[in-house]
């Protein structure tokens, strides 16, 4: 019933949503990204037992072993058909349960046979037979035998007592289990609840999208201006833009140059007359030294030595440049001027402002294209919200909502009658545990009272209290036993045959979707359907549309759209055609002519402007004159030097005129290098520095201009023969941007309705719920587990009773015993039987 529950819900679900339809595909920009809402349930799709499970899977195991043969799918279909003849095909059915008829054949002996053995048992120890008479022969491996029953009995009682803990433990998990019962339907009918009413918001909220997709296209058609002008604008700026920035360069590189001529004359004409008040200061400190080199004392030996040195080093204070001989550089600032004339920076701008002036020319030519292809929008929204019209999902959910509502009041209103039973059923399990409990606590006390009592050095008509309660205790077992065993093994055969069938014809076939693979044979469930569910949702039942594919869709968390195919009753690409839309926007794209003009990046002016330059001869200048005259010394000898030698030659003259004379001459050329050499040295530095980078800029500018003006030439003959190209290169690639923002949004609607709206996993789960989880798990392997146990303790009994009777023996105190004459001497054999009394 809950594998035919399930699939109606699904079978009713996709019934009232084969309305829907599906979307084309193309992709889209990378800008808008759509995403589904994703659905929450409350329901896990998976389910684990826990630790109990590996109880679970020993039973399985077991299951296997007596069941190892494959599911018999030819006589399910039999059955279905109503073909199987059972008189006739009996034994296939035999073939496929003989480990369970064999295990259930073998219960049934033990349940008509233990009773008849056990009133057998009992009448015969009342004739003092089959060790009922209280007499107890000594045997020489008493001893041994008793500690071997002792030792076997405890076994065997260990392994009862696993099988009654396997008992108490199924026993209850499965009430727990069925406490649960309640909450695992609510959550179910929860999540088909939220299944059903998320759909149409679903689908409202993806057509609803369409909102989002035309304010993004339409923001990218006001845009146009920065988005398709300044694309043409980037395309044709690696080519455009280094011409002009190096056309401004050299309209810098002009007015410095003028500026460093005009500096470099005015230096010079400073220097060539600091140059000539060094050499009036040179001259008359030479003409003073020669005043003075006339004195008398200078013809007297030995002062007449050293005044002749002095005379000839007189020649070396004199000037040593010659910047007279420099040329002027007055033609080439007026040619500089002449060049300045045109203003080449303000024709470089509007070269500048040609050429960034395109995205706003691109903006003004196409307003009424933008206003038509905004028209065109509105119109695919229109039709958008048709199809949403068009969906009748809404009207016929309600109707399986209803279906779901009356489903759970008929669960809900049975639920507590299952409950009911389950106590009953707990009960009845504890009472059979208890039993189990009873015998071999009986067992247990008896062992250890036993044990603990005994005396090897009594007779055993001297026995002690314990040792003889301790097999009163394991006779009382072995009673209890006989009277309750069959009982136990009729539930456990009952069970076993149940639970055993359920779980190898149910269970197992739903986990390894037999079950579906037999649903889905051709002509099975409707002689004259090839496909029952096909048959059933489209009235077509040629369509390959089985249950297992649709269950193994839902398990997937697919679509209803996809899962049951409903594109052969309504295909969505029909009514929603993208490449239709697509090709009514690219139509309107395809009027879309834009033409910037003829840009002029410099005109003929201009270009005269730079000839003129190069033509200026600042690049003729001989520079190297200049750094070889800036790089001279400003006079012949080092003046402090010269100084220096003249006073040191002075102070070996005697006191005189003479003296003093050469020594303030001294001081003055100190003061003349001081106040003149120094400032000049450092002036022709600064003009040699001056000079090499004026040489720098000027060199090869013949070569310069000429590159400047090919690249003009080329830049603007790539205007003139590429930018039609560009711009529509450029048109198509902003075209496809604001197009495919609607091919990117009309495949999700495709995407979004064929495989993510109404997506059926609530419904797989549900199934899942009703059979592997509820069926199978809660109820089937606890209550295969309680036949496990119980059956394991129960068969063993049989064993633990007969070890019992006889280890009762060694407990129990005898009425009589064999009495040896000779002990003292060692004889191990009996001489007489003698009679005592019991004490």
């Amino acid at each position: 019933m809950a594998l035919v529950l399930g699939f109606l819900l699904l079978l009713e679900l996709c019934w009232d949503t084969s309305a829907l339809g599906p979307l084309s595909s193309t992709e889209g920009s990378d800008v808008l990204e759509f995403e589904l809402p994703a659905t929450n349930y409350e329901t896990k799709d998976t389910y684990k037992a826990g630790p109990i499970g590996v109880l679970f899977q020993m039973v399985h195991v077991f299951l296997g072993m007596v069941q190892p043969n494959a599911f018999p799918e030819d006589i399910l279909r039999k059955i279905l058909q109503k073909k199987f003849d059972f008189s006739t095909e009996y034994e296939k059915i035999i073939y496929y349960e003989i480990g369970i008829i064999i295990c259930a054949v073998l219960g049934l002996l033990f349940i008509f046979l233990m009773p008849l053995v056990g009133f057998c048992f009992g009448v015969c120890r009342c004739c003092n037979k089959c060790g009922g008479e209280m007499h107890q022969r000594q045997k020489k491996n008493g001893t041994f035998l008793r500690k071997y029953f002792t030792i076997t009995l405890l076994v065997i009682c260990i392994f009862i007592s696993v099988g009654i803990i396997y008992g108490f433990v199924a026993n209850h998990h499965l009430r727990t289990q069925i406490e649960k019962t309640r909450k695992l339907a609510d959550s179910n009918f929860k999540d088909l609840r939220t299944l059903l009413n998320g759909t149409p918001a679903q689908i409202n909220y993806v057509l609803s999208q369409y909102a989002t997709t035309k304010k993004k296209a339409f923001s990218d058609l006001d845009n146009i201006k920065s988005l398709l002008g300044g694309g043409i604008h980037e395309q044709l700026r690696p080519k455009v833009m280094p011409v002009l920035d190096n056309i401004k360069a050299m309209a810098e590189a002009i007015k410095e140059t003028k500026e460093a001529l005009v500096n470099l004359n005015t230096t010079l004409k400073e220097l060539k007359e600091s140059t000539a008040r060094l050499n009036t200061s040179l001259s008359d400190v030479r003409r003073n030294v020669e005043q003075s080199l006339g004195d008398p004392m200078c013809a007297v030996p030995p002062v007449a030595t050293t005044c002749n040195n002095i005379r000839v080093s007189l020649g070396q204070l004199d000037d040593n440049t010659d910047l007279g001989q420099l040329p002027s550089l007055d033609q080439q600032i007026d040619n500089i001027n002449d060049v300045l004339r045109t203003d080449l920076s303000s024709l470089v701008q509007e070269g500048y402002k040609s050429f960034n002036d395109i995205p706003e020319i691109v903006q003004n030519q196409t307003t009424n294209i933008i206003s038509d292809i905004k028209r065109t929008l509105n119109s695919i929204g229109s039709d958008i919200e048709n199809i949403g019209q068009q969906i009748p999902i809404q009207d016929k959910l309600s109707n399986f909502m209803g279906y779901i509502n009356d489903t759970e009041t008929y669960i809900h209103q049975n639920l507590p009658t299952l409950e009911e039973y389950d106590s009953y059923r707990w009960l009845g399990g504890l009472v059979v545990c208890c039993l189990l409990t009873l015998v071999v606590v009986f067992y247990y006390l008896g062992l250890m009272c036993g044990t603990c009592g005994y005396d090897r050095h009594a007779t055993p008509t001297r026995r002690g209290c314990v040792s003889n309660t301790g097999g009163v205790f394991l006779m009382v077992g072995v009673g209890v036993s006989f009277l309750f065993c069959w009982v136990l093994m009729t539930i456990v055969v009952l069970t076993f045959v149940i639970g055993g069938n359920v779980e190898k014809l149910v269970c197992e076939p739903y986990q390894n979707r037999k079950l579906f693979q037999i649903l889905d044979t051709p002509y099975l469930l409707n002689e004259n359907w090839k496909y029952y569910l096909s048959g059933m949702v489209f009235n077509n039942p040629d369509i390959n549309l089985t249950f297992e594919q649709v269950y193994s869709d839902c398990k997937e968390n697919k679509g209803i759209y996809t899962t049951l195919r409903l594109e052969n009753s309504y295909n969505i690409s029909e009514h929603l055609n993208i490449q239709e839309h697509a090709e009514n926007i690219n139509n309107d794209f395809q009027n879309l002519n834009v033409n910037v003009g003829n840009i002029v990046l410099l005109d003929e002016a201009g270009r005269r402007n730079l000839m003129d330059f190069s033509s200026s001869g600042v690049d003729t200048i001989d520079y190297n004159i200049y750094l070889a005259e800036m790089g001279k010394a400003p006079t012949k000898v080092n003046l402090l030097s010269f100084a220096n030698d003249l006073e040191a030659k002075a102070d070996h003259l005697p006191q005189g005129s003479l003296k003093q004379s050469l020594k303030s001459n001294a001081q003055a050329l100190r003061m003349i290098h001081r106040d003149q050499v120094v400032p000049l040295e450092q002036s022709m530095s600064t003009t040699q520095q001056s000079v090499r980078e004026l040489q720098h800029k000027s060199g090869g500018l013949g070569t310069k201009v000429a590159h400047i003006i090919s690249s003009l030439d080329s830049a603007q003959d790539f205007l003139k023969t590429r930018i039609s190209s560009i711009i529509m290169e450029e048109s198509k690639k902003y075209g496809n941007t604001v197009i495919g923002y609607f091919e990117r949004y009309l495949q999700w609607v495709k995407i979004s309705i064929t495989e993510q709206i109404a997506a059926c996993k609530p419904v797989a789960t549900a199934l899942d719920s009703a059979v592997d989880v509820l069926l199978c798990s809660y109820i089937i392997d606890p209550v295969n587990l309680f036949w496990f146990g119980i059956g394991k303790a129960t068969i063993f009994l049989l064993p633990a009773i007969i070890f019992a009777v006889k280890l009762a023996k060694y407990y129990r105190r005898m009425d009589s015993e064999d009495v040896y004459d000779d002990m003292e001497n060692g004889n191990i054999g009996f001489h007489r039987h003698h009679s005592t009394q019991t004490v």
